[in-house]
């Protein structure tokens, strides 16, 4: 076994926990570690502050008004379609639908898209380590339409068996689901070539991005996929906000998937006719002041650099992984050879709850149970995990602090190594 890294030893890539107000209040008289970003990140002050500030300043609704005031906000709301653009490399503006997450995005493309497309006896592949929302839905749509659900196994290591992916694609697959980083064990999948496999079989790919677009840089023309959605709280912007990529030449040809205000052109009581996209898909009043945190955090990011957040991110993986195989009686969850920064595992003796709240007692926030991942805990045989998962603010003082509670936890519970 290799020696353990030295974590009080390495200094961090990154040192921009100060730009975050919520770390520097204690918890149970402790040093906040905040180690649970794959359920959602902190804020920064900047994102904060511009949320704000559209409240102070900007507030009206949007694209209806002719006051200057309305407009500005239409201006907002617009430069944060932008930024999207931007983080994704989409080719227009109009292939960017804002939503409310990756949640809202998966179901717009299942209850627009699919529902429209699929018939009886055509195929929708996803894989053994979706997310809840990226698997009830299709199995809401099987219900409706008599199209049928298969799964990509996933090997003992947490990586997807791509010789298994490749011969359940044929001429009856319509649609391909993916995530591309797995919330539970941090898996990077090949989700380019799985893209061009699904292609060549003529199906389309939606990829979750949930998890991806905080810690890697993220092209979706150089993926080639069809659809996008990710998450702006996972990427240190507010919740109830996400976004939607759907390359143009399909998403002009959905259906709408919900009626109401700025989705129409006419309305008459005997028909309407709709908006052009993206407004199409963005019925009713949005969140606008989330749209402008989500700008505000995106630019954030920007500014600091992905590639520098992945460098940084790595370092910790790196450190956590190596520390964590150096304490008996803990199994990770996950080992695949391309990874983000989560640790996903299971300590002998003790339930992933009991050491979350353990860990807690310590100030160490961590995720335990199924992550959202039900079918991925059965196939691992386990009911659940503890997870930590790293962001740009924390250190490698994070990870000594996770290391020292977990050894805690296992000294209460007579499951560590003797003192003698």
């Amino acid at each position: 076994m290799n020696a353990p890294l030295s974590v009080a030893s390495q200094a961090p890539v990154l040192d921009r926990a100060g730009d975050f107000p919520i770390l520097s209040r204690p918890v149970q008289g402790r040093r906040l570690v905040y180690l649970d970003n794959g359920a959602t990140t902190q804020k920064p002050a900047a994102v904060i502050q511009a949320e704000s500030r559209f409240y102070e300043q900007s507030n009206a609704n949007i694209h209806r008004g002719v006051h200057w005031l309305s407009q500005h906000a239409t201006d907002l709301y617009e430069q944060g379609r932008e930024s999207v653009r931007q983080l994704l490399n989409a080719a227009r503006c109009e292939e960017i639908v804002f939503t409310r997450g990756t949640t809202e995005g998966i179901n717009l493309v299942c209850w627009s898209w699919a529902q429209s497309e699929l018939k009886q006896g055509d195929e929708i592949v996803i894989t053994g380590m979706e997310h809840h929302s990226n698997i009830v839905p299709w199995q809401l749509l099987c219900e409706r339409t008599g199209a049928v659900l298969r799964v990509v196994p996933v090997t003992d290591s947490g990586e997807l068996d791509l010789d298994a992916y490749r011969a359940l694609l044929g001429p009856r697959t319509r649609l391909v689901g993916v995530v591309h980083i797995s919330n539970a064990l941090g898996t990077i999948n090949p989700v380019a070539e799985m893209i061009k496999m699904a292609h060549e079989v003529g199906a389309k790919v939606l990829v979750d991005g949930a998890q991806a677009v905080a810690h890697q840089v993220v092209d979706v023309q150089a993926l080639d996929c069809d659809f996008y959605a990710f998450s702006a709280h996972k990427l240190y912007g507010p919740t109830g906000i996400g976004a939607l990529y759907v390359r143009y030449d399909i998403l002009s040809k959905m259906p709408p998937w919900q009626g109401g205000g700025d989705m129409i052109h006419t309305v008459s009581f005997e028909r309407s006719t709709y908006a052009d996209v993206p407004q199409r898909f963005e019925a009713g009043t949005p969140n606008i002041a989330g749209v402008v945190g989500m700008d505000a955090a995106i630019r954030y990011m920007q500014e600091i650099g992905l590639d520098v957040i992945a460098a940084h991110e790595q370092s910790l993986l790196d450190a956590a992984t190596a520390e964590l195989a150096a304490l008996p009686g803990i199994r990770m969850i996950g080992t695949a050879r391309r990874k983000a920064g989560i640790v996903s595992f299971v300590v002998d003796g003790i339930h992933p709850h009991d050491l979350g709240t353990i860990l807690d007692m310590e100030g160490v926030a961590i995720r335990a149970g199924h992550h959202c991942a039900m079918p991925l805990m059965t196939r691992f045989g386990i009911p659940g995990t503890a997870r930590a998962s790293f962001a740009l603010y924390n250190t490698q003082a994070d990870v000594a602090a996770l290391v020292a509670g977990l050894r805690k936890a296992q000294k209460l519970f007579g499951t560590g190594p003797r003192d003698d």
